[in-house]
């Protein structure tokens, strides 16, 4: 017969934070989780239709970046402005399927490789070019849908 080993009370102790976090944010974590995969996968399709080709600017991860910068703009407008959005939809949107789709993980690894002679100019672009456009894309994006929101609140009214 073998004994089972005795938890401590640091042991106990250890693993109660866990369960607690477990037990008040798993759905959430199952979500983020879920949304992530997604993402990835979209990323991956479009890097796929969009290759790289070493020493050119990389289209595939600056369209995702400033697509996904766009949406953000859009989601986080319309989960917090305009109507009350569940409780997952924020995690699993925001965090999850646009955290997973956008990679500046990426970016910063592709300027990287793009800092060699004769392709300096290309790595300078493509750091400014994806932050300014990423920026812009999302300003844009929350602009056009207050703006939106707005004409078709507009509308509603005039139409009641």
């Amino acid at each position: 017969m073998t004994e089972e080993p005795l938890e401590t009370d640091a042991t106990t102790r250890n693993r109660a934070p866990w369960r607690e976090l477990w037990r008040t944010h798993g759905v959430v974590l199952l979500v983020v989780a879920a949304g992530g995969a997604l993402g990835a996968l979209a990323r991956y399709g479009l890097a796929q239709g969009l290759p790289a080709h070493p020493g050119h600017f990389p289209m595939a991860t600056f369209v995702t970046n400033v697509s996904g910068c766009f949406l953000i703009g859009i989601l986080m407008v319309a989960v917090t402005e305009i109507w009350a959005a569940h409780r997952l939809l924020r995690p699993f949107l925001g965090v999850g399927v646009l955290g997973g789709f956008t990679t500046f993980s990426t970016y910063a690894n592709e300027i990287r490789g793009l800092l060699t002679p004769g392709t300096v100019v290309v790595a300078f672009a493509y750091a400014a070019g994806t932050l300014i456009s990423a920026l812009l894309a999302t300003a844009a994006a929350m602009w056009l849908t207050r703006a939106g929101y707005e004409r078709a609140r507009r509308a509603r009214v005039r139409s009641a």
